[in-house]
This record gives structure tokens, C-alpha cells and sequence, in this order.
């Protein structure tokens, strides 16, 4: 007997994967889970189907894929300590989880379609049994979801300088392979390049998390007032506990389009905001490393 794979008959079954202590079958009749007998066999095996097999050590090693493919550092770390703790490490990975919300919610995303993958390929053999046509795989996932777990808006001087200079204080842009009379200085030169652009003429974005956290921010100013079609770049942050979700990323682009749009034809970003780590992100934003920092043509395109 047939039955139809409901986007809620899915979300049943991954929770009852997850059950260690119960054991559910699906009820082709009624389109729902029940319960096994004790021997783990249902009256008529003809209408009851075995959900497709999923253990502890199946949770274990999708947590690790998820925390090996983790960019927040901090959250990473966590995570892995959690996985590795001893006992109660399904327990401890939650509690971690409840920390970082926004990775929490990518952590259910990417749980849920990992395990409806699962679940479609144990559904498409049983069409193949029944004589039917398979079903389409899942889409791929949006690795970003940036827009899902945080919000942007644009930078209004009057509202979000005080808020930027309030989150961005010299320990949070710390380079520990630095001194730390360097590390004053760097941040110095940083603050001073932000407060002194033009406040009628730096634009930009700011991040939020769905907590109202300050999650990020970029903001651009003219380089010289005889030269308004060259920008500089004043500020590009993300906080620590926000790195590696996709902010900075977003944070460029929609700056560089907003930019564009403006007709500007050259973005610069100068070394003191640009440290090293970011190379790889800059680049594969477009931007080409140069003696003083980076620089982005955006003539022709």
C-alpha cells in the first residue's frame, strides 16, 4: 500500500529518527507515524513501513560535518569541545547552541534538510518498489541565509556613528601578534579616519541580528573633494561572535552596488582597516591587493 510523503509526514519522521527510545513505523492507511510492537514489527507489514535507519553516531558525525564547515571561530570552538566532551555531548551541543542564536538557526536549517535528503532517497526507493516515478531531489541549500538571520539597513550618520564607535573599541580589533601600543595605534588611526570623513558624504550599511545586536558595519566616504568619483572604505567590522556567517560578504556587495549605482568608478581600502585576514575575502570580492591596501575598479561593469 502507498502512501504520500507530506511536507508534515517529513518533519514526523525526523523526529521520530532522532527518538532513540521509541521506535516508529508509517502507517500507510493513515498517511502517519505509530509505534512498533516491542519486537520492532507492526501488525501487517504490508501497510507499515520502517523509517529509514538513524543512530547516534548518524546526530554525531552530521554535528561534525556542520562544525567542520563552521566560519565563526568562536562558535567553532566551542562546538568541537562540546562534540568531544564525553558525555552528554548531544546535551552540551545545544547548550553551546544557545549562545549563538543566528548559528542555531543555521544548525536546524541544515539538520532538517540533511535528514529530509535522507528521507527523500528511503521515500524515492519505495516508489521504485511501488512501479513510480521518482521524486525530484531537494533543492540545494542557500549556504548564505544571510538575509534570514540578520537584518541591513542604510548607514545614517546622525543615528549609527555613535553606535559604531560604542561597538568598535581597540580590544575588539586586537591583532594579537601585535604589541599592544601598535595595536592603539592602529585603532587610532582607524577611529580618526572614520570620524573625520564627511558626514554628509559617508554612506554605507549596517547588520543587526534578529536580537537587535550590532552584527557589523561598512562605510565609504569621497577621498578628496576635488575626486568624488574615488571612495575610500572608513570602516568594515564584524564582531567576533559574528564572523564567518556571511556578514562582510554581504557588507561589500551591497556597497559596492550601492556605489556603483552612485556612478562612482574606484573604491580604495586602505591597509589600516585590511588586515591580512582579509585578504582572501577581498579578492574574492573583486578587489585587488596593492603597497597601501586594496583598490576596486568599478569602471565598466
Amino acid at each position: 500500500m502507498q502512501f504520500e510523503l507530506t511536507d508534515s509526514l517529513t518533519d514526523d519522521i525526523i523526529s521520530a529518527m532522532e527518538n532513540q527510545d521509541v521506535e516508529y513505523a508509517v502507517s500507510a492507511p493513515e498517511g502517519q507515524l505509530v509505534i512498533s510492537d516491542s519486537d520492532g514489527n507492526t501488525p501487517d507489514d504490508e501497510k507499515y513501513y520502517s523509517l529509514p535507519e538513524w543512530g547516534p553516531s548518524d546526530g554525531f558525525d552530521l554535528r561534525e560535518e556542520f562544525v567542520n564547515n563552521l566560519h565563526a571561530p568562536l562558535a567553532r570552538e566551542e562546538l568541537q569541545s562540546a562534540l568531544h566532551s564525553g558525555r552528554g555531548v548531544f546535551k552540551n551541543f545545544r547548550n553551546v547552541l544557545k549562545n549563538y542564536p543566528e548559528i542555531d538557526k543555521r544548525w536546524h536549517i541544515y539538520k532538517h534538510r540533511f535528514m529530509s535528503a535522507r528521507i527523500n532517497e528511503w521515500y524515492n526507493s519505495l516508489r521504485e518498489i511501488w512501479g513510480l516515478e521518482k521524486l525530484d531531489q531537494l533543492p540545494e541549500s542557500d549556504d548564505t541565509l544571510v538575509h534570514d538571520d540578520f537584518s541591513f539597513k542604510e548607514y545614517d550618520s546622525a543615528a549609527d556613528k555613535k553606535t559604531i564607535l560604542l561597538n568598535i573599541t581597540a580590544d575588539s580589533c586586537e591583532d594579537e601578534t601585535l604589541p599592544l601600543e601598535l595595536n592603539r595605534a592602529f585603532y587610532g588611526l582607524w577611529r580618526a579616519q572614520f570620524e573625520e570623513a564627511a558626514e554628509e558624504t559617508q554612506t554605507g550599511f549596517i547588520c543587526s541580528s534578529l536580537s537587535d545586536d550590532f552584527a557589523g558595519c561598512i562605510t565609504a566616504s569621497p577621498l578628496l573633494q576635488n575626486q568624488e568619483k574615488i571612495v575610500m572604505i572608513t570602516s568594515l567590522f564584524v564582531p567576533e561572535q559574528f564572523r564567518g556567517l556571511g556578514i562582510s560578504t554581504e557588507l561589500i556587495n551591497m556597497c559596492i552596488s550601492s556605489l556603483r549605482n552612485c556612478g562612482k568608478e574606484w573604491v580604495i581600502i586602505p591597509n589600516t582597516i585590511a588586515p591580512d585576514i582579509l585578504q582572501p575575502l577581498l579578492t574574492r570580492t573583486g578587489f585587488r591587493k596593492i603597497n597601501s591596501g586594496y583598490i576596486l575598479s568599478l569602471i565598466g561593469e
